[in-house]
């Protein structure tokens, strides 16, 4: 019925960069919110960036350092990571809260994609 497709991960340096992409697809109405999740190894799943309608909000490790963007036209939401750290190798999740053409309410996960940081 809707499905959500990630891309963009990766390995990287310390002080670099990537951009993750997650396109949502399907019989959509609206969506509620789109955001990135993270897991590293051995810890819990934790927020690190949503966009509602009430605007944006990040996670206090990731302030000033990413960015998150969505395209409403394609049904996109991005991630901006700037000046990767070490700690910020994990499994990037997208998130979608949408209801659909015949008003169902989803919240639905991308497969996730791997990011490494790594010299």
């Amino acid at each position: 019925q809707v499905q959500l497709v990630e891309s963009g991960g990766g390995l990287v340096q310390p002080g670099g960069s990537l951009r993750l992409s997650c396109a949502a697809s399907g019989s959509i109405f609206s969506i509620n919110a789109m955001g990135w999740y993270r897991q590293a190894p051995g810890k819990e799943r934790e927020l690190v960036a949503i966009i509602t309608s009430s605007g944006t909000n990040y996670a206090d490790s990731v302030k000033g350092r990413f960015t998150i963007s969505g395209d409403n036209a394609k049904n996109t939401v991005y991630l901006q990571m700037n000046s990767l750290k070490l700690e910020d190798t994990a499994v990037y999740y997208c998130n979608y809260r949408l209801r659909t053409v015949t008003m169902r309410y989803l919240d639905l996960w991308g497969q996730g994609t791997l990011v490494t940081v790594s010299s």
